[in-house]
């Protein structure tokens, strides 16, 4: 059991979360708010006498804020900062802060979604591809660069989100306006020869891929959605590879990779996505002043059963928090 310095409480803190793949956001900061509502860390005990027999709602008012550092789609996986009380209103600075990913780039096909939740736009070769020609092509993806987001996406354009303009077939007003993003850095650090990863069994059906190109042409694009590859022979694996990056805020790991599996003449989409840093918060303290993140196990254990406090009247989640706390004044 973590050991650390208590400091005076309550206290309104940050401290990260390891989210797994599977859950929304949302939903692990709903079940961290049960006990956070809940424990003398961050309220104080004469609210908390008071509010004994009451239930906690998940949603709305409580006596305790709490809130997320930067979403992660239910894929993806790792560091989920949460703010707790005055540390709410500060969680701005983890949507504009450095954070580094890795992510597994599965070659041959690409999803409407540009990951594997998505359902398949377009195959395409990839048998071509060596792990030589991916290092090269990762140059062209470092430092300053433009960066467009993709179209099944939620940012807007004149007041419609661009998933409404795919979906509907409704052309675009104008073409998607491309972002500042700086890719600090960017490595392939595993290239996998086994692996278990395959294409998404949903199909983009025609009158999806009219509407999108319908959407696209408004734009003055000419997207080619047809099938330039067939499916993998049996006991046949399409390439993956592991990429390792730090980037700023803003930048969309998702489009990097598809981006990539175009520059190498293939399609492609992202399979797996950890969150390893954010800020300070990080899977594990590489760094002067990193923060490690509780597991999620620690949270779903204490919702199942919170057990009993130990001599110091601390219960086992809490110490696990305890030892993770940045204090915001």
């Amino acid at each position: 059991m973590p050991k650390t310095t208590v400091p005076n409480l309550p206290v309104s803190a940050f401290f990260g979360v390891i989210k797994p793949s599977g859950p929304t956001s949302m939903s692990i900061i709903n079940d961290v708010k049960l006990l956070v509502a809940r424990s003398k860390i961050f309220v104080d005990v004469d609210t908390l006498e008071k509010s004994k027999g009451k239930k906690v709602r998940k949603h709305g008012k409580n006596d305790v804020k709490i809130g997320q550092g930067g979403t992660l789609d239910p894929l993806a996986d790792g560091v989920l900062v949460v703010g707790v009380g005055k540390a709410t209103k500060k969680l701005n600075q983890f949507l504009e802060c450095t954070k580094e990913y890795r992510t597994t780039v599965l070659l041959g096909c690409e999803t409407d979604s540009y990951d594997s939740d998505g359902s398949r736009v377009r195959l395409a070769p990839w048998r071509h591809v060596t792990r030589e020609q991916v290092e090269t092509a990762l140059e062209k993806f470092r430092g300053e660069i433009q960066q467009v987001p993709p179209i099944f996406s939620a940012l807007k354009m004149d007041g419609r989100p661009l998933y409404e303009y795919a979906r509907q077939g409704i052309p675009l007003p104008r073409p998607i306006a491309a972002r500042a993003t700086t890719v600090h850095s960017l490595e392939v650090i595993e290239w996998k020869d086994k692996h278990d990863f395959r294409w998404p069994a949903q199909i983009f059906s025609a009158e999806n891929k009219q509407a999108m190109e319908k959407a696209l042409q408004g734009a003055g694009e000419n997207p080619v959605l047809e099938d330039a590859a067939e499916e993998p022979s049996e006991g046949e694996a399409p390439t993956a590879f592991v990429l390792q990056m730090r980037v700023s805020s803003g930048t969309y790991v998702r489009s990097i990779a598809h981006d990539l599996a175009h520059e190498l003449g293939s399609a492609g989409h992202v399979v797996t996505l950890c969150r390893s840093r954010q800020g300070k918060f990080a899977l594990e303290q590489t760094e002067d002043g990193d923060i490690e993140c509780v597991p999620w196990e620690v949270f779903e254990k204490a919702g199942a059963d919170v057990g009993d406090p130990d001599e110091d009247g601390w219960y086992a989640w809490e110490r696990e928090v305890l030892a993770r706390l940045e204090v915001v004044e």
